[in-house]
């Protein structure tokens, strides 16, 4: 039970992490540069953790930018003031990525600036016989460590790990927890001490302060992706952008 147990929360906290850390800090909001060898290394990384639900980082930050451009509005990919239900939101937000992935949707150009760019890594790494591939790990993983058959039940959201991160935030952060911020829009935060959402949950402060790597604001907020960031600016893997006065708290 418990190798069941640990295996979904270290993919849950692995796969998140790449998405917060690389495709929404890096990709949608660019708070930090790297090399092009370490771009490319954290989309392989991202590849490993995400696994079945892998995400296109640059599709990623195109459609995370219209988010922010124009929250709840009709024109936002994923506000649920538009669906009846989080599966309705997260339907109609996998039809936008996949126009955007598919350059079959027209994008401002403000929205295309400065996004990381492997076509080649996306196309294979979104090929459905490779997502067929890691389900089939996902299986082989859990016939050697469920000890009972209802533990299997667990498969699918390892299969769609990605968007149901996107469709907790997304749907939940704009319905529910508290605000430090008068924004225009809904965004809420949903924990103080993010540990669940590796900081994602801390979104209205995030609404609020875009280009702040640390999302939590107050004294009492943790976000426990930033330690991450932090560590690797001191090891030069990244180079953290000057915060702007409004973005330092108090």
């Amino acid at each position: 039970m418990w190798l069941v147990i640990g295996f979904f929360i270290v993919h849950w906290i692995l796969s998140l992490f790449t998405q917060t850390f690389f495709h929404h800090r890096y990709s949608s909001h660019k708070q930090f540069t790297m090399t092009r060898g370490w771009e490319k290394f954290f989309y392989v990384l991202s590849w490993l953790f995400q696994g079945s639900s892998y995400l296109s980082p640059r599709a990623y930050g195109i459609m995370h930018r219209m988010h922010h451009a124009y929250a709840d509005t009709d024109k936002d990919p994923h506000s649920p003031k538009y669906d009846e239900n989080p599966m309705a939101m997260m339907q109609r937000t996998r039809i936008i990525y996949k126009d955007i992935f598919d350059d079959e949707s027209h994008i401002d150009k403000r929205f295309l600036g400065d996004l990381p760019s492997w076509r080649k890594f996306d196309v294979f790494a979104s090929n459905n016989l490779v997502r067929l591939c890691w389900i089939i790990v996902y299986v082989l993983i859990y016939t050697m460590i469920a000890p009972a058959w209802y533990w299997y039940l667990l498969i699918p959201l390892h299969v769609i790990m990605g968007p149901l991160h996107g469709v907790v935030i997304n749907w939940g952060a704009h319905k529910y927890g508290y605000t430090n911020f008068k924004v225009g829009d809904t965004s809420k935060n949903l924990f103080p001490i993010d540990i669940i959402m590796m900081g994602e949950g801390l979104h209205n402060n995030h609404h609020k302060h875009a280009m702040r790597y640390n999302f939590a604001w107050k004294k009492w907020e943790f976000d426990p992706t930033y330690p991450v960031i932090w560590m690797l600016d001191k090891l030069r893997i990244i180079k953290l952008k000057p915060l702007v006065a409004s973005d330092i708290a108090p």
